[in-house]
């Protein structure tokens, strides 16, 4: 059935549900341009946000406080998509929270709301303690919250009892003195909202490759002859992407897509900018090929292609050709022997059962690869989700190895980071498993010894605080409670800490599940002016192409009480250690002082306050695209993995029955990461819900169910724990058969804690294996 008559028969089965209405539209275009529009109305604060929305990601501005994707070296107007301009409006909002908000709600009234709710009622403006006699939270002053962290702090049998978790928001000048701060405290405990995303691609990447980060700039797209887009969709959770790819398609590259949905920033896209395509309604395809493979089965498709690659290699030197790069190979790499073996020794038949794609589809896939002499692959969490991750990543490195796409302009990995600097708080310091390097440099720099040992990533945290292990946990940014899986146990164990401390711009559900004690400490966020004792700060942060940019806030403080993220930390640190190693609040005082000691510690900051006054900022470098392999072997190493027997774990796949099916989570369109824009979905059509459940509508008509019918959802794991989910309302909807696909936060209760990546330790988020069954209020009317 071909994708246009399939997606007719779901709007003839979906057409009686009133919050389900199919779009009709590109992505980007007119849609785009109303819901700017929209956000912006709604910040209560429209006339001055228009300037501010101006200045985002522009050289003398703010960083978006969006995604990570580049920006190009050009003069551009505006450089903010649909997504950026949410974000943007959301945190310059006018509303505030205080103490005349917490005198009024009770935070068990206040769990009890939406996380909409939560986030829309404004910025936090003042440091808040909670009370557990009275159930609500009431001010505190600064000298006072800092004053309970030391004395916490300070009365811990062991440093490795404290979680120092660190968001994406982070700048590098706060996730360096975080990681700082930590590690004189004595621990290595730096769970980061990277584990929960891209973790899978550094722990791949940095033995096959030497580095942890892709391996493209943003100049390579249109210099590429084939650009492989794998479980990602750029259309609502990197929208600038899709200008990229419009760019390379128009040079003439192909754009190959795998994605278990048919996502409409993949298929075609309206670039509000460009005035004859809004008037003319034109819109331009965004990809040549289009692929859905079967959720966790990338690996599979990426083996298939190898092996199709492998022979038509075979084929070529019969009549004096070739097609691996051999110069490449001998000269970068090692393994590939091993690596071919297992690739002929793969049956076709265990390949196609685990992509859910013809023999025929990945051919063509290959064949392009082959013809292609610049080839770009990259991937997002539709990958790095998945217990397999890892094996993945190495496969599609693999591949690119064999002919030689690295180290070349217009050829590379990119992996496309979430959240707009969570690869550069990895790059400052903020690993749970610090290199030796790392460390030496600290110990050379500071003047003390750092700990040695592994600390937690985020998992190992939960089940840290969870067994009494951990008694504290300070969340610098982030959504921690609302962000992780498991829910349940999540925020059970949450409420034994001792202590919890959130460092936020708004109120979200974290601040709700409080420990014995709990602190909400105001930041400033990316659009606010960041004055200190030296004058105005800017921070900078990295985006997906190493870049490093300067940012800097545009918008006046709602409140004196809040403070910069480096500011606290400072704080935290001199009440904690005085001025050991370091003058902390000297630090707080001048961000140059914080960028002088990164650019000694860290590899490719020298002359780091120069080098960001220039206008772009600079480019950090990459060891891989320079073709010096930072590996155990000195080489690029091709890794040689079976494929899982299983695309869940073993002992889940052995309770499968033929009501079984694997869901993933993932954004609406009216969201980033946990916050809730709204409730509309526009790409899907979605309108005015999230609890809905996207389904094949065979598979709803082989297990009894119609369109709209609510439904449970119960997970598959081996512990005896239920995790159920109540009351969601079924979608027919593009996607293969097994499979589903639903809004996080809300399904996240149903990930048990231990269903993890192997190696990355990552939530496995796109392959929980679920049943549906009938919920007691039956068809929504």
């Amino acid at each position: 059935m071909s994708s246009t008559t399939e997606t007719k028969a779901y709007q003839a089965v979906a057409k009686d549900m009133p919050y389900y209405k199919p779009y009709s539209g590109p992505a980007g275009g007119w849609g785009a341009l109303k819901a700017t529009a929209t956000h912006w109305l709604k910040s209560d604060n429209a006339v001055r946000n228009i300037s501010t929305l101006l200045k985002t990601n522009q050289p003398t501005g703010f960083d978006c406080p969006g995604c990570a994707w580049g920006e190009k070296h050009e003069n551009a107007a505006i450089r903010f998509c649909e997504n950026g301009a949410k974000a943007v409006n959301w945190e310059a909002t006018s509303r505030k929270v205080g103490r005349e908000f917490f005198a009024e709600h009770s935070v068990s009234w206040l769990y009890q709301q939406t996380d909409y709710f939560l986030e829309f009622q404004g910025r936090l403006v003042e440091p808040m303690r909670y009370n557990a006699e009275t159930d609500h939270y009431e001010p505190i002053s600064w000298d006072n919250a800092y004053a309970l962290i030391a004395k916490t702090l300070k009365s811990m049998s062991s440093p490795n009892e404290v979680e120092f978790y660190t968001s994406g928001r982070t700048s590098n000048e706060a996730a360096f003195l975080w990681q700082l701060f930590g590690r004189a405290y004595g621990t290595n405990n730096f769970p980061d909202c990277s584990n929960m995303c891209h973790e899978a691609s550094g722990r791949a990447l940095t033995p096959a490759i030497g580095i942890g980060k892709g391996t493209t700039t943003i100049d390579d797209f249109p210099k590429a002859n084939a650009i492989f887009v794998f479980g990602q969709n750029p259309g609502t959770n990197h929208p600038r992407m899709l200008e990229t790819l419009r760019e390379a398609l128009k040079a003439g590259s192909k754009v190959l897509c795998f994605n278990n949905l048919k996502e409409r920033g993949l298929e075609r896209f309206q670039h509000p900018q460009h005035v004859d395509e809004m008037l003319t309604n034109r819109a331009t395809p965004m990809n040549t090929h289009y692929y859905c493979p079967k959720l966790g089965g990338d690996m599979a498709v990426v083996r298939g292609m190898a092996k199709v690659v492998k022979a038509m290699d075979e084929a070529a030197r019969e009549k004096g050709s070739k097609v691996f790069d051999d110069e490449f190979i001998a000269t970068h790499t090692q393994g590939m022997e091993d690596y071919l073996a297992e690739v002929e020794a793969t049956p076709w038949e265990m390949i196609l059962a685990q992509s859910g794609l013809t023999r025929e589809e990945i051919t063509e896939a290959a064949e392009v690869y082959v013809a292609s002499k610049n080839v770009i692959t990259t991937w997002a969490m539709g990958v790095t989700q998945h217990r397999h991750s890892v094996q993945t990543i190495q496969e599609i490195t693999n591949l690119m190895l064999l002919c030689g796409h690295i180290g070349r302009e217009g050829n590379g990995l990119c992996p496309v980071r979430g959240h707009s600097n969570v690869q550069g708080d990895r790059t400052v310091g903020i690993n749970e498993r610090p290199s030796e390097a790392l460390l030496n440099a600290i110990r050379d720099r500071f003047g003390f010894e750092p700990p040695r040992e592994n600390g937690h990533a985020v998992t190992e945290s939960l089940h840290a605080i969870e067994n009494g292990e951990s008694k504290v946990f300070i969340g610098m940014g982030g959504n921690f409670v609302r962000a992780t899986p498991d829910s349940a146990r999540t925020e059970a164990a949450m409420r034994t800490c001792q202590l919890t401390v959130q460092v936020s711009t708004k109120l979200n559900r974290s601040h709700l599940v409080p420990g014995a004690d709990a602190l909400i400490l105001p930041c400033l966020g990316r659009t606010d002016i960041d004055v200190q004792a030296k004058g105005p700060q800017q921070v900078t942060v990295e985006d997906s192409f190493s870049m490093i940019h300067a940012s800097a806030g545009r918008l006046e403080p709602l409140s004196s009480e809040m403070r910069s993220e480096p500011a606290i930390i400072a704080g935290m640190a001199q009440a904690v250690l005085g001025d050991y190693p370091v003058n902390w609040l000297e630090l707080a005082g001048d961000y140059d002082l914080i960028r002088d000691h990164i650019a000694a510690v860290i590899p490719g900051f020298t002359g780091y306050n120069e080098r960001i006054r220039q206008p772009g900022g600079f480019y950090l470098g990459n060891s891989a695209r320079d073709l010096n392999w930072k590996t155990a072997t000195g080489k690029a190493n091709f890794f040689t993995h079976k494929l899982p027997n299983h695309l869940v774990p073993d002992e889940v796949a052995a309770r499968f029955d033929a009501e079984t099916l694997i869901m993933q989570t993932l954004r609406s369109h009216d969201q980033y990461n946990t916050t809730v824009y709204g409730y509309n979905d526009r790409y899907r059509g979605i309108k005015g819900d999230r609890d809905v459940i996207f389904i094949n509508p065979e598979d709803m008509a082989r297990l009894g169910f119609t369109a709209g019918q609510q439904v449970n959802v119960t997970s598959i794991w081996n512990d005896g724990r239920e995790r159920t989910i109540e009351g969601f309302k079924l979608v027919p909807y593009d996607i293969p058969r097994g499979n589903l696909a639903a809004y996080y936060p809300e399904t996240n209760p149903l990930i048990p804690m231990e269903s993890v990546g192997q190696t990355s330790l990552t939530p496995t988020s796109k392959s929980v294996a679920v049943r549906l069954a009938r919920h007691e209020s039956g068809r929504i009317t």
